[in-house]
């Protein structure tokens, strides 16, 4: 595998990756909001619109298990052109959606478009992050800080991207906003392809061959189980339970109510998206990264990981103890998953380091792709949960199940240190 002294310019080649993840998560995020309003308002249940994610994040699984030996074998250009070619696509392949089907096909359709979409975003994302590892800095916190970087400001990207999906589905409707997305998207695509420095590192040698995905160092298996838990606790309520909770509780069913409605759901899931990510871009100052050790770090990931674990049951158990709506529980949901946001981004934020201090150069493209199969496995999991656990049991059992997850990830996080 080449290093990252064989780019030609790795500030020019890491704003070019950073400029394509940007554009691909403004429309995944986009995307997103717009799927789960429009389907809600068509009278979906919580089940069937959780039914509309789960081959996107399904995808993921699949994608990050092949596409670390893709990028290995053909290069992480290739891979980032491809997620970012699938995801217009699929944007196109949406807007043939016909409002006559029926529910069953409607899932369906959507749903397959979906998974083409959760491909191209993790051929993007593996493509992104892995070329962080061989294109950074290694003194002075280097690593740590590029990815932050790059995780954050995505994260702050995609948070528009809800709103943009909202703001678009109000305004212009479903489908002038897909093909809208799909012309953008193709512009970036272009301009990307024109502007990428030759020599992204990332091929491997001729003579490896397909196989290996999970790594032979016990750390990165580690880390990847809490990772898949981590992200089981946040769209247990993300997905599903709080945007269906919020809305039902700010719409007063007229056409307009709706219209507010969307702008109102689609503003806070923004706003927390771009919060996390702030925080996930501010956390190697938070954590002291240019003055403290590998150890140090891991030490202080099994900490926050703990300190997320109360947030959940305690949010569980003021909307069991509520009964009803009101205005005061939606302000205290929404300061306790603001808070919730700040500690989950801490930890996102010192995994997104770890998996590359963790892996090799050699077989990075393969470490993070299988560190992120676990992360779409843990997304699937939540997806699935959020939907089953808000239909049987309200906001109260959806985020008490956010709370076991947080509790597996954290004690997965502390088999970090085991020997």
């Amino acid at each position: 595998m080449t290093n990252a002294a064989a780019a030609p310019n790795p500030i020019r080649a890491y704003a070019a990756v950073t400029a394509a993840y940007w554009a691909f998560m403004l429309s995944d995020g986009a995307l997103r909001m717009l799927v789960l309003l429009h389907f809600n308002t068509l009278g979906f249940s919580p089940v069937q619109l959780a039914w509309l994610f789960l081959l996107y994040e399904v995808a993921g699984i699949a994608t990050n298990l092949g596409a670390g030996w893709l990028a290995a074998r053909f290069g992480l250009a290739a891979t980032l052109y491809g997620g970012l070619a699938l995801q217009i696509a699929a944007l196109a392949a949406l807007a043939q959606l016909d409002p006559a089907w029926g529910v069953a096909a409607s899932v369906a359709f959507v749903m397959a478009v979906q998974g083409v979409s959760g491909v191209a975003k993790d051929l993007t994302k593996m493509s992104s992050k892995s070329a962080v590892k061989l294109l950074a800095p290694a003194e002075d916190g280097g690593l740590f800080r590029w990815v932050a970087a790059l995780t954050g400001s995505k994260n702050a990207v995609k948070g528009a991207g809800f709103f943009l999906g909202a703001a678009l589905l109000g305004l212009a409707g479903f489908k002038a906003a897909i093909w809208g997305m799909a012309a953008v998207l193709a512009a970036i695509l272009v301009s990307v392809v024109l502007f990428l420095p030759a020599g992204l590192p990332g091929r491997m040698k001729a003579a490896e061959r397909w196989g290996g995905w999970r790594s032979g160092d016990a750390r990165v298996n580690r880390l990847s189980l809490a990772r898949m838990f981590l992200f089981g606790a946040r769209d247990v309520w993300f997905v599903v339970g709080i945007p269906v909770y919020f809305h039902a509780v700010l719409t007063d069913g007229t056409a307009e109510g709706r219209r507010e409605a969307f702008f109102l759901v689609g503003g806070f899931m923004a706003l927390w998206i771009i919060a996390y990510g702030a925080v996930q871009a501010a956390a190697p100052m938070l954590l002291g990264a240019r003055s403290q050790s590998q150890a140090q770090t891991v030490h202080k990931a099994i900490l926050w990981s703990g300190l997320l674990v109360p947030i959940p049951f305690v949010l569980s158990a003021v909307v069991w103890a509520a009964g009803e709506p009101s205005v005061w529980l939606t302000a205290t949901l929404a300061a306790g998953l603001i808070l919730f946001g700040f500690v989950f981004a801490v930890n996102s934020s010192v995994h997104s380091y770890l998996i590359l201090a963790f892996g090799s150069a050699e077989r990075i493209t393969r470490d993070v792709g299988f560190y992120y199969m676990a992360n779409a496995a843990g997304r699937l999991i939540g997806t699935l949960l959020s939907g089953l656990s808000y239909q049987w049991g309200g906001l109260s059992l959806c985020l008490a199940t956010a709370g076991l997850m947080a509790l597996a990830s954290w004690l997965a996080a502390r088999r970090l240190v085991a020997r």
